[in-house]
């Protein structure tokens, strides 16, 4: 079987003489890039599965790499080759994937932790909580209610002052004043 070769315009009127032969070929092609992938998606899912643990992470893997193979269409030739393409694809945009990867977690000889951070003994916390309370409570009424105001409610100084209906500077030399006397508070003696 032949095959005529066309033509220009201008040249219609002369007969072409030259003419190709056609192979006789049995080719599996696609018109489209979405008749490839309807077409091809299962298989194409499994090697994706070969090549990751998480199902849902074979599925962004495949999308990955048809995207590529999509933006690449035009530019493939032999659309036989396509599962090819589509395979290499998929391993090239795994194997970027694994360079990438964050290592969280190495093996070393000395831990990272610094020696002088340990976690709190909640006894001992709750035997501090109970130490600060017993101060807080041997200081006047008036002293107590704005170190409570200031520092376990966090409201400023002006707050603070608003609450009790005094002034600013009442409060910050109250409040120096009644640090100073837990500063000085035996009990309080081992956690300085």
């Amino acid at each position: 079987m032949t095959t005529l070769v066309c033509t220009s315009a201008s040249n219609a009127a002369v007969p072409a003489t030259r003419t190709l032969p056609t192979p006789p070929l049995v080719t599996l092609s696609y018109p489209s890039f979405s008749a490839y992938v309807k077409a091809r998606q299962p298989l194409l899912l499994r090697a994706a599965r070969s090549l990751t643990a998480n199902p849902s992470d074979a599925e962004d893997l495949l999308q990955t790499a048809l995207a590529k193979t999509y933006v690449a269409w035009e530019r493939i030739e032999d659309h036989r080759a396509l599962d090819g393409y589509v395979r290499r694809a998929l391993l090239n945009t795994r194997t970027s994937q694994w360079r990438k990867r964050k290592v969280d977690e190495f093996a070393c000889d000395e831990l990272p932790e610094p020696d002088g951070v340990h976690a709190a003994d909640p006894a001992e916390q709750q035997a501090l909580h109970d130490a600060m309370w017993r101060a807080i409570m041997k200081l006047p009424a008036r002293q107590r209610a704005m170190v409570v105001l200031r520092y376990y409610e966090d409201l400023s100084e002006v707050q603070t002052a608003e609450v009790l209906g005094v002034s600013v500077g009442t409060v910050k030399s109250a409040v120096s004043r009644a640090l100073g006397k837990l500063r000085e508070d035996p009990e309080l003696e081992p956690v300085r």
